[in-house]
């Protein structure tokens, strides 16, 4: 069960945290379509302290996409506490804490991942952060710095002692970045040395992985990252996989264009439309991919820089689909 705060989901499935993709608009069509509990892109410690609009446009969250979360990131931690007093003030419903991210630009500043190499200083950091605010306190991290540093147990102890309601552990090192495999098997092992809810995230692709995480692990919660990225379905996908067994409904174009579009309407509204049609060009591989003739349809797409026309060239794009569909 995560049981974080007033949230209390069985199998939760949960949106990570992404720069430059889980945006408002990206946010609301995954809970539409599913999602548990989303998260903000991951916003910068110093950048909100410093008062930079761009930063602090990040911790915007609507009442439509509750339960959400807001993670924040630094490696300083009088920076961090004055950080999480400012995301507080959005109202979200979790904070989290990255301890995760593998970045060089990130872990150079002891942020990120960056923190696993000194698990009391990161204590210390959770700790004052708990300290200095009323909404729950959550923490993704990685399993250690390098296979020779996984620190994974302890960290986990150390997260619970310093007052952190949950913890999500993307199951690889920071050295591996997102490639390799991730381990699993370091899920139950920790959920026996904790009793806060446990997490799971890394190679989480599709809902048959989603279930598989949940059956093999014990998770109380499974985040999806990439996986979710122009496939906003793996959500519902999963829900239908663990309630009946198979999935109902199945991912054709028409769902693909017409979610594409409906994506970008909510996007418009967030964002205004010519920086919404901008913003919205990076989806487009992932909505699309598979059809015919997909290379020159996102090139097409990305001279226009009005809602309209994007959806009369999709419209027609899916109607010349439809009309070469070999129906056997």
């Amino acid at each position: 069960m995560f049981k974080v705060g007033k949230i209390e989901i069985e199998k939760a499935i949960l949106l990570a945290p992404m720069e430059d993709i889980t945006d408002v608009s990206f946010r609301l069509i995954c809970k539409e379509l599913g999602a548990d509990l989303v998260y903000t892109e991951f916003v910068n410690s110093e950048g909100l302290i410093r008062q930079s609009e761009k930063t602090h446009k990040k911790l915007e969250v609507v009442d439509a996409e509750r339960p959400v979360g807001i993670q924040i990131y630094g490696g300083v931690l009088t920076s961090m506490v004055e950080a999480a007093k400012i995301a507080e003030k959005e109202n979200p419903d979790i904070l989290d804490i990255n301890a995760g991210c593998w970045i060089k630009n990130v872990v150079k500043n002891n942020a990120g991942a960056g923190l696993l190499k000194d698990p009391k200083y990161m204590q210390q950091l959770v700790k004052a952060v708990v300290d200095s605010i009323s909404i729950p306190v959550t923490v993704k991290t990685r399993l250690g710095w390098d296979n020779n540093s996984i620190k994974i147990l302890e960290i986990a102890e150390r997260m619970e002692d310093a007052g952190a309601k949950a913890i999500i552990v993307h199951c690889r090192t920071r050295s591996m970045g997102h490639k390799g495999e991730a381990d699993w098997s370091w899920i139950p092992k920790i959920k026996e040395v904790v009793n806060i809810p446990v997490g799971l995230n890394g190679n989480v692709l599709t809902a048959h992985d989603v279930k598989l995480a949940f059956d093999e692990t014990g998770a109380d919660a499974v985040m999806i990252a990439r996986g979710a990225i122009g496939n906003p379905w793996i959500f519902e996908e999963a829900k239908q996989l663990l309630n009946t067994g198979y999935i109902s409904n199945m991912v054709d174009e028409e769902k693909r264009i017409n979610t594409c579009l409906h994506h970008l309407k909510i996007a418009v509204n967030v964002k205004g439309e010519k920086r919404a049609v901008i913003e919205h060009r990076k989806f487009y591989s992932g909505y699309l991919k598979g059809l015919n003739n997909v290379s020159l349809m996102k090139k097409t797409l990305m001279s226009p820089i009005e809602y309209q026309e994007v959806e009369d060239i999709l419209l027609r794009y899916l109607e010349d689909l439809l009309k070469d569909k070999v129906v056997v």
